[in-house]
């Protein structure tokens, strides 16, 4: 259907969100690559998140997209960053020339709240919202999700390397996540959207020092 939202998080740093409604040789027309994927929704929404990418910055080089054995995108030797995310009938990318990113789009659903126990921490867990609490879990799991596609490199225990800091739900907000691993330590800062049963979540900068949980 259309882009239905960018926000320029900095001079070098753009996210966007687009509403699949086109069928695949509408991508194909601008982002004709061999994706690999046999499932027909499912490559349709891969060739939204490609054609994102370039609706983004039109000068990405799309066809020299790599996949990590991490399931990570990248380009060899390019100075873009990028992360692209999913969800029924949503893609959403975030793409940067300055540092590394993450993105991640999901639906509130109950299954969410049926698995938190398994991404929260006890200490997490805590301040979650009691009237709104699937919302609450859902942003702090499409959090993690971006915190995941930021890292890259797979491996991750949900609970002990990605803790959030206590932060109220809002409908547009920030929040901090403690990534806490032995090949890296950092504080990054996080911003999140939630529209129409909607949750987006991404990083796009951290801080160097991570804060004390």
């Amino acid at each position: 259907m259309a882009l239905i939202r960018t926000i320029q998080i900095d001079p070098a740093t753009r996210l966007g969100v687009w509403k699949i409604g086109e069928e695949e040789g509408f991508f194909r027309e601008r982002v004709n690559i061999d994706p690999g994927v046999h499932h027909p929704h499912k490559r349709l929404q891969h060739f939204a998140g490609r054609y994102l990418l370039v609706e983004l910055f039109p000068d990405l080089p799309v066809h020299e997209i790599r996949v990590l054995d991490s399931r990570k995108p990248y380009i060899p030797g390019n100075p873009y960053y990028f992360s692209i995310s999913h969800c029924g009938d949503f893609a959403a990318a975030i793409v940067s020339t300055r540092e590394h990113v993450g993105i991640d789009i999901e639906n509130v659903q109950p299954k969410i709240g049926r698995v938190a126990h398994k991404f929260l921490a006890e200490r997490e867990q805590q301040f979650i919202s009691g009237i709104r609490k699937l919302e609450h879990q859902t942003v702090c799991w499409s959090a993690k999700e971006a915190v995941y596609k930021w890292y890259g490199l797979g491996g991750l225990d949900f609970k002990a390397n990605m803790q959030l800091q206590a932060f109220p739900l809002q409908q547009t907000g920030m929040l901090v996540c403690d990534f806490l691993k032995e090949d890296k330590m950092a504080c990054l800062n996080m911003q999140y959207i939630i529209d129409n049963n909607l949750c987006l979540a991404w990083t796009a900068g951290e801080n160097k020092q991570p804060n004390e949980p």
